[in-house]
């Protein structure tokens, strides 16, 4: 269609999934790919504890929205949003060895010019980086309400998602 923009966006889950809520990126992209039909010009990766192996997945990217688990002040479960400038501030303070790949990764975009237009972050803060393969009760709790505001950032992005529940009680008659 003529005169229509068409976005390039990359959703991108990290995290540990043997910590317990270190894994919360990957849980909750995994979710938000089960919950929504997502167009073409959205991509779902889980990029797991990877840094430096994911510089061509970004490189040239509109818009990034990475979803972590993400430590700060609040208490456990609360969620946080930062975008672009505020996000490098943010990983000067690790919770994971991912965290410094991930850093890492974003300074080598922005030397090469090819950092994406638009970075969000979005996670919540952990409440068990112990050994485990679930999430925590309280992050666990809350991982819906991280996909929803995932789901809508990229609504507001101008992406058409299709809410795979919706379809299916409608599907059920």
């Amino acid at each position: 269609m003529e005169g229509a923009v068409r976005l390039d966006v990359l959703v991108l889950g990290v995290g540990n999934v043997l910590l317990r809520d270190e894994g919360l990126g990957v849980h909750a992209i995994r979710r938000l790919a089960e919950r929504y039909r997502l167009p073409e010009s959205v991509t779902v990766v889980d990029g797991g504890t990877s840094g430096l192996d994911l510089l061509d997945l970004i490189a040239g990217r509109e818009q990034l929205i990475i979803v972590d688990a993400v430590a700060h002040d609040g208490p456990p479960e609360t969620m946080i949003r930062m975008v672009d400038g505020e996000i490098p501030a943010f990983l000067q303070t690790k919770i994971s060895p991912h965290q410094l790949g991930l850093s890492d990764l974003l300074a080598v975009l922005q030397l090469t010019g090819d950092a994406p237009s638009r970075i969000t972050l979005f996670g919540l803060q952990p409440a068990d980086m112990g050994l485990g393969l679930d999430l925590s009760a309280p992050l666990s709790a809350r991982v819906d309400a991280l996909v929803e505001a995932v789901a809508s950032e990229l609504s507001a992005l101008g992406c058409d998602l299709q809410d795979m529940r919706a379809l299916d009680t409608t599907d059920a008659d």
